[in-house]
């Protein structure tokens, strides 16, 4: 994850993939826009949503969809003051494994 891990990592991927609105709706205060499956691959990458599904024995498809109906409302959960916290949340790993125990619920 190019060294930056956890939910300040996961920002940061998705304004670099142009999503910074999308991401900062989640964090900030305010309606979450939502993401598509396909943003989401686009964002995450192929290999971590295929890793991701196979954890979770699914379809790439499938869990990119299904994680595009968390992630919004997971993160802006993590940020209730409207910013990532200072000392972030862990690693990109802690994450995904946090999202893949909520697909499989």
């Amino acid at each position: 994850d190019g060294g930056q891990g956890g939910l300040g990592g996961i920002i940061a991927k998705f304004q670099q993939a142009g999503l910074g609105d999308v991401v900062g709706s989640w964090v900030g205060h305010g309606a979450n826009q939502p993401v598509s499956g396909d943003q989401l691959t686009n964002v995450l990458g192929a290999d971590t949503m295929a890793t991701l599904a196979e954890k979770l024995g699914m379809s790439q498809g499938d869990a990119a969809g299904q994680l595009s109906n968390i992630l919004p409302g997971l993160i802006d959960k993590l940020t209730p003051h409207g910013e990532a916290p200072a000392g972030g949340l862990g690693n990109a790993g802690d994450l995904m494994g946090m999202l893949g125990g909520l697909l499989q619920k």
